[in-house]
């Protein structure tokens, strides 16, 4: 095709969200998306020297780039925390960023580099060993300190975190903070220097006081002192940053801006803080429709698509929690009239993406319900409900910006598909069900199956097929499930390989 445009993507890690949603969602005949592999292995990181190599003759003749710099400098998302190197080999990764720019003047290089998170739980997981000792308390100093800095009191008392966390660990745990803190302000300069076409520093996990918050403030700081904040933002997420950067660039090959016009469930919903973030949903939602270049619209009418949110007219609940029966989703939200209007919308050829953010870590199965009830779950442009409310949003997004370019077709159709058999029946309800009734009697725990392929896979291969038989009824006839690996050899997620039939 005389338009083709060659994209090369550098995956965040190798997790179906990083490695194959990008892919799954954009890879089209115009649109040739090339990835960068094989990648790490969660905390074994990829090698980063091989990734070089591969980026710099990748990029020759390439059109797009849509790079994860903590792979690029470290080898990976995991691996940005537990790494060794010293900032002479960082900085010659992140130099070779300006050779391939000075080799091929038309690439357009759009990158993201996350700041180092600091959850608020002890789990060594994806963290360093001594997190699992300490890490809640090294959360509750981070927040201690910052709320310190502002004359704020805080819940926490100081001289007993520090009592509770042995002095190595804090200085190893500081140090890495500093030297990854130093790389977000030299990746600003690659910003500033015309290098990158646009960079997104998103945070994983985030809260609004402490370590990351801390971070994020003196990273803001440089993008205002450098006029750089056309080209650089700020806001929570993570997993689904690719997605984003891919509309981005789509959009800007149309020369387009599409209009989305966002659909709330509940009135109070977009000012309320979602699980894991730092700030009003209303805010952040504004943050991605700009960061994939799209623009919000008042209107239905002038909209190209409806973006349609169930968060919850309060604080947002695990999704292992529903139903939730209370206040702020059963009266301060109305998924009926929700609904109506997505079916509404869908009736009147309007494209409706469903960022199902209205439970953290899986979908409404409330919402599942009504729209299989009133056929709607493949007349929809996209559908989303994983993770954090970000990593829901920016996919969700991506999908809408996806369909109104390609509308539907059999990628389209199969996207979907996975979605409600990993959002709403794994992450919604298998997850936990397997965990609890089946692990046990196999010796086995949450963080650790033991293999990606075995009983658990089996299982969670069995459990898919009934709940697709008995909670997907209105598609179920065209659900294949070909596959089910669990990438990282724990529950958190799993790889599911689905044909549309």
């Amino acid at each position: 095709m005389e338009n083709t445009k060659k994209v090369v993507l550098l995956p965040l890690d190798e997790r179906p969200c990083n490695f194959k949603f990008p892919y799954q969602i954009f890879h089209s005949d115009d649109f040739l998306i090339d990835r960068i592999e094989p990648l790490g292995d969660k905390k074994i990181p990829a090698d980063v020297n091989e990734v070089s190599r591969m980026l710099e003759e990748k990029c020759k003749d390439a059109d797009i780039a849509v790079l994860a710099m903590d792979t690029l400098l470290y080898g990976g998302l995991i691996p940005s925390r537990l790494h060794h190197f010293n900032k002479a080999e960082v900085m010659e990764r992140l130099n070779l960023l300006r050779e391939i720019k000075k080799l091929n003047q038309k690439l357009k290089i759009y990158a993201f580099q996350c700041i180092m998170r600091c959850p608020k739980y002890s789990s060594s997981d994806e963290e360093p060993d001594y997190y699992e000792y300490c890490g809640e308390q090294i959360h509750q100093l981070g927040n201690v300190i910052h709320k310190e800095s502002l004359g704020i009191t805080s819940e926490y008392k100081k001289e007993v975190l520090l009592s509770q966390i042995k002095k190595e660990d804090l200085e190893d745990y500081e140090s890495r903070r500093e030297f990854n803190l130093s790389f977000n302000l030299e990746v600003l300069k690659l910003a500033k220097e015309g290098v990158l076409e646009y960079l997104i520093i998103p945070q994983d996990d985030s809260a609004p006081y402490g370590y990351t918050a801390m971070d994020q403030i003196l990273v803001r700081k440089e993008v205002l002192a450098n006029c750089l904040s056309d080209k650089v933002i700020i806001y929570p997420g993570a997993d689904e940053i690719e997605m984003t950067l891919l509309s981005r660039a789509m959009n800007e090959v149309r020369g387009k801006r599409p209009k989305v016009y966002v659909k709330y469930a509940s009135v109070f919903a977009p000012y309320q803080t979602p699980a894991y973030e730092d700030r009003s949903l209303g805010e952040t939602v504004r943050y991605h429709i700009m960061a994939a270049s799209c623009i919000q619209v008042d209107s239905v009418l002038e909209a190209d698509f409806v973006l349609a949110l169930s968060a919850p007219g309060g604080k947002m609940l695990e999704a292992v929690n529903q139903p939730a029966a209370n206040t702020d989703y059963d009266v301060e939200r109305n998924l009926t009239e929700f609904a109506y209007a997505i079916d509404t919308f869908c009736s009147e050829g309007k494209p409706v993406t469903i960022g199902d953010n209205a439970y953290a870590n899986g979908s409404d199965l409330e919402l599942i319900a009504i729209l299989n009830q009133k056929e709607l779950l493949l007349k929809v442009a996209g559908y989303a409900g994983w993770n954090t409310s970000s990593n829901t949003i920016g996919t969700a997004l991506a999908e809408g910006v996806k369909y109104l370019y390609y509308g539907s077709n059999k990628e389209h159709k199969e996207f979907l598909l996975l979605r409600y058999l990993e959002d709403a029946g794994y992450c919604g309800f298998i997850r936990k069900e397997i965990t609890e009734k089946e692990l046990p009697a196999l010796g086995m725990t949450y963080f650790d199956i033991k293999e990606q392929q075995g009983a658990v896979s089996e299982l969670v291969k069995k459990y898919l097929q009934h709940f697709a038989d008995t909670k997907l009824t209105s598609i179920a006839k065209h659900i294949q499930i070909e596959e089910v690996k669990m990438p990282w050899r724990r529950m958190f997620e799993t790889d599911i390989t689905v044909s549309y039939r």
